[in-house]
């Protein structure tokens, strides 16, 4: 019997990729221009933890959602708790915002976040079992301005990466006018019970509104006549998806009323939105939030009104072209030994304002010049023994070609 270790490489989970490289580059330009535009929205940052317990999801997200049924990463812990990966960030968002009083202090409250969720669920292109989000939620505020709002904030997202997108809209509704709707709603079912999908037939009787948002062609086919809730929504509610529909109208941004709308979680009421792109296939939708005013009051916190979105990072990094921007990034090299001193204080001192890249092994100025252009450099600034002991360093700007050398304190 051999008693020969065999060694096998240890790779990454499926559906669970490293980011690196050119997408690293890509992933980290639009957290930082997201988050810039979100902070000009008014909003501050805003973390959870990504380990939550399962009952958090199963009483916000609803039992008869796909996530909670078939996505979840759930295993019980040493402590025996129920625990599971987050697979959305609302809920976090909200279970922190109660359990740290803000319903009760009252007053306006927006936050962005960013981070990885986990569904465990096909692989496919723009779809992982750990992906990432950029999110925002909004408490404290009903006015439906708010989801104007919310929405021309994604919208300046999208615009600023220069992603092409189709709005979808619809209203769910509220607590008045949502019961009558989904009676309507199960007789027209329950007659095509024969010919819908089985998820379909299992809908009808936990959550049957989820039906609308079945994505088998043949049941989109038998839905087409089935009641709408936009036909039967109360007066306030018909009154704020119009006044919402006319801020859109007046602001120039073009939308399409999708009445299939419901965004597939249990907690949303009245708003529902989605934006979608073709250039990324079938699996179109990139972004989509909306309204969710019940949500604090189910998770043990007093009645307050709520909003936010999500977009999936990862679907859309394929279709980020990043700006072209006039950034200096300077490229310090050392021609001896002695001058390697001076380029780490110089160094110091550059990067209060610029981005600055370091060579630490001498080398003459081609190899130099090699290494500056492979990082992308903008700027080659080198010190040899000359320099050294005039008190100069020489500059070469590779955009412009312009070379000089000048003192160190001017530089």
């Amino acid at each position: 019997m051999s008693n020969t270790i065999v060694k096998k490489n240890i790779q990454s989970l499926r559906g669970m990729n490293d980011i690196l490289g050119e997408e690293s580059l890509l992933f980290t330009y639009f957290i930082e221009n997201a988050a810039r535009i979100a902070k000009n929205y008014g909003f501050s940052y805003f973390e959870t933890p990504i380990l939550e317990e399962t009952a958090l999801f199963k009483r916000s997200v609803g039992e008869s959602s796909d996530i909670v049924n078939k996505e979840m990463y759930q295993f019980i812990d040493k402590g025996k708790n129920d625990v599971c990966l987050r697979p959305e960030g609302t809920a976090g968002v909200v279970r922190s915002f109660v359990e740290n009083k803000f319903d009760r202090a009252g007053g306006t409250y927006r936050w962005y976040y960013h981070g990885p969720m986990f569904r465990y669920e096909r692989p496919q292109k723009g779809r992982l079992r750990e992906f990432h989000q950029f999110g925002a939620e909004v408490f404290g505020i009903s006015s439906v301005y708010e989801d104007a709002n919310i929405i021309m904030m994604l919208k300046d997202i999208l615009d600023f990466f220069k992603i092409g997108f189709k709005l979808q809209l619809n209203s769910l509704g509220c607590q008045t006018c949502m019961p009558p709707y989904r009676e309507n709603l199960v007789k027209h079912l329950t007659n095509l019970k024969p010919e819908l999908c089985e998820d379909c037939n299992k809908r009808i009787l936990t959550n049957p509104i989820r039906v609308l948002d079945c994505k088998n062609d043949n049941c989109q086919r038998l839905l087409y006549n089935a009641p709408k809730i936009t036909n039967n929504l109360c007066e306030n509610c018909d009154t704020d998806f119009e006044k919402l529909k006319e801020i859109l109208d007046f602001n120039g941004i073009a939308y399409e009323i999708d009445t299939n709308l419901v965004r597939g979680l249990d907690y949303y009421s009245q708003t529902a939105f989605e934006f979608t792109s073709s250039e990324i296939g079938a699996q179109s939708a990139i972004a989509g939030g909306g309204r969710y005013d019940k949500l604090v009051e189910f998770l043990g916190g007093r009645e307050t009104p709520g909003i936010g979105f999500a977009i999936g990072i990862e679907r859309l990094l394929e279709l980020i072209k990043m700006n072209e921007t006039n950034e200096e990034v300077i490229y310090l090299g050392a021609l001896s030994d002695e001058a390697l001193n001076t380029l780490t204080k110089i160094a110091g001192m550059k990067r209060k304002t610029n981005k600055v890249l370091i060579e630490y092994t001498p080398r003459g100025f081609g190899k130099h010049f090699k290494l500056a252009q492979k990082q992308n450099a903008t700027i080659v600034s080198l010190i040899g023994e000359n320099e050294l002991k005039d008190g100069t360093i020489y500059t070469k700007n590779l955009i412009t070609g312009e070379e000089k050398t000048i003192k160190v304190e001017e530089f």
